[in-house]
């Protein structure tokens, strides 16, 4: 099965795609991670990123289109994949329909959660990890960039459901609920779970 997951910042995409993906079995690609990893390793595509990543503003598509073709096309992703946090931007629709190939989506799945909930649930994720021995915030959980990262998901991200609603690939979840109701509504619009 191939899955897109997406939702504002905060909204849980990657609890429940690492949940979606075990109930699948099958790889959880998450763009995020990816840079994160990028920009641990101090690399020049790195920097680069950690330097758009601090003002809250998106990867450019051409550098995240690259990374995310070549990811697909490994052998573990051959099955199915669940991609979290690509696409973005409706550009990155198409970049992804031409990595993609003859193979298609088989669905697109939109967390909705409102903006209050989800500064709530960043700043509490800020607070609990500065709190941990050693444990430090990531540099993304303040407020005014919290408030940064919705305004470019809404003006960026939020067309890209649009073009899957006419596709009919696009489930919006209510993403307010529990980590289980959530999975739960997932699962019921896939269906098909293994185990």
């Amino acid at each position: 099965m191939r899955i897109v997951l997406f939702g504002p910042p905060g909204a849980g995409k990657g609890t429940q795609a690492q949940r979606i993906a075990a109930a699948y079995g099958i790889p959880h690609i998450s763009t995020g991670d990816m840079l994160r990893q990028a920009v641990a390793a101090g690399s020049p595509l790195g920097l680069q990123v950690q330097e758009i990543l601090e003002r809250g503003h998106l990867v450019p598509d051409e550098l995240i289109g690259e990374v995310i073709a070549d990811r697909i096309s490994q052998p573990d992703a051959a099955g199915g994949f669940l991609l979290d946090g690509f696409p973005r931007t409706v550009p990155q629709v198409a970049i992804l329909e031409r990595a993609l190939g003859a193979k298609q989506l088989d669905r697109v799945v939109m967390l909705v959660v409102p903006d209050a909930v989800v500064e709530a649930r960043i700043l509490g994720r800020a607070q609990a990890s500065a709190g941990v021995e050693g444990g430090a915030a990531r540099a993304d959980d303040r407020i005014e960039t919290i408030r940064e990262r919705l305004r470019v998901y809404k003006q960026q991200t939020e067309p890209v459901a649009e073009v899957y609603r006419q596709k009919g690939l696009l489930a919006e979840v209510d993403g307010t609920g529990t980590i289980d109701e959530v999975f739960g509504l997932v699962i019921g619009i896939l269906g098909g779970a293994r185990g």
